[in-house]
């Protein structure tokens, strides 16, 4: 389904949204309630992701398809590699198909799994019988996907010996793997990261009975960040719920956005952005551990007309597309002029916005919310606007209930 999103502008100057749980604590928290059922979650993501996960982990069908959810297709992996006796096939779509896993698979391999590919070397669908695993030591590339990372620290307490786990370079994305290090120790799992090593003790007593609430998600809170800065000064928007001291490597937003005038004051329990200023100036970032908010840092500038380096993009390329390539399109479409690396893009200043320009989405959530904020300067069309659902059902409404003009 197509929307068109017309010019717009927000009604009330001090709008307030409700943000579900983080859809990335909301995964590792699901991975390892099914490990420790002792634990009980509140505020989990309402995506299509967590959606997808919890019902992969309560199937008991041989083949458990994951569709588009990279997340879960890696920390599935993981997770049935430990699950003693059961065989399982896990597979996802077309594109979950040209994404990689190699690099996870050869490292569980490492530590005994039992795993092999049913299509394509080094791609999903892959075949898996769990069994008992007794070596504890790995090394990885320290430059890959942080879920690879995370991946084997989820299960490491469920492994005989714990596990060892050497990062080998430079470490990317490390707001991830403290994330996941930081809910193992919230649910009373040991764990040390010193230096390139990250240690992980076996656990084989019981947990104590908990409830853990999960933070709101940053990176959906980065689209009213957007909205913010593209809004008259005096604008207000409040979201719910979020911590000052967030696990998430989103939460970078805050100081990110006071480029683009916009202030953040924590409550209670919630955040206010505050457009303060217009004073706009040229913008340069290295953003290795927080790249899924390059999509809408790039349009903001965009719909700014403020030239941006961004930089740490490297991860981008094997997403639900390759994002940068999908951003110079687009924003090209737009009247803009993108150059990209494979890991790197620079948008140089432009002074005008294409009207009606109908923007492809290349079935990715991130795609369709981050041009949205476009529709504060010009009239867009976003297709197949409900691939919002992956990480945020209710994007649309929520938009419309602070003013934007949707029709569908």
């Amino acid at each position: 389904m197509n929307i068109t999103l017309h010019k717009s502008k927000i009604q009330n100057r001090k709008s307030k949204i409700t943000i579900t749980g983080s859809k990335s604590e909301s995964n590792r928290l699901l991975l390892l309630q099914a490990l420790y059922p002792e634990f009980k979650l509140e505020n989990v993501s309402n995506s299509d992701d967590s959606n997808l996960m919890t019902n992969a982990l309560s199937s008991q069908s041989e083949v458990v398809d994951i569709h588009h959810a990279g997340t879960a297709m890696r920390f599935l992996t993981a997770y049935f590699s430990i699950q003693e006796g059961r065989k399982t096939i896990l597979t996802g779509s077309k594109r979950m198909k040209e994404r990689p896993i190699k690099i996870l698979v050869e490292a569980l391999q490492e530590l005994g799994a039992e795993i092999s590919y049913e299509e394509n070397e080094g791609f999903p669908p892959i075949k898996i019988t769990g069994k008992k695993l007794t070596k504890n030591k790995v090394s990885l590339k320290a430059n890959v996907s942080s879920q690879y990372i995370s991946a084997l620290l989820l299960i490491a307490s469920k492994l005989e010996n714990g596990l060892e786990l050497t990062l080998e370079g430079d470490i990317t994305s490390i707001p991830y793997i403290n994330m996941t290090l930081s809910l193992l120790d919230e649910i009373g799992v040991e764990s040390a990261f010193i230096g390139n090593k990250i240690t992980v003790k076996p656990n084989t007593k019981r947990l104590d009975a908990k409830t853990l609430t999960v933070e709101s998600d940053w990176s959906s809170a980065s689209y009213y960040f957007s909205i913010a800065a593209l809004s008259e000064v005096g604008t207000e928007i409040t979201l719910s719920s979020y911590k000052e001291n967030s696990l998430q490597g989103d939460s970078a937003l805050v100081e990110i956005y006071t480029h683009f005038g916009v202030s953040t004051v924590f409550n209670e329990n919630s955040v206010t952005l505050k457009k303060e200023t217009s004073n706009l100036k040229p913008l340069t970032l290295d953003l290795k551990n927080a790249p899924d908010i390059a999509q809408t840092i790039a349009v903001t500038c965009f719909a700014l007309g403020i030239p941006c380096d961004l930089t740490g993009l490297h991860t981008l390329k094997i997403k639900e597309t390759d994002r940068l390539v999908a951003l110079k399109t687009e924003i090209e479409k737009l009247g803009g002029e993108l150059k990209i690396t494979d890991k790197s893009l620079h948008l140089s200043a432009s002074s005008s916005i294409k009207s009606m320009v109908s923007i492809a989405t290349y079935n990715d959530h991130r795609m369709a919310m981050a041009f949205a904020p476009l529709a504060l300067k010009t009239s867009i069309i976003i297709e197949d606007a409900m691939v919002v659902s992956k990480s945020y059902p209710t994007f649309w409404n929520d938009l419309e209930s602070i003013g934007f003009e949707i029709t569908k």
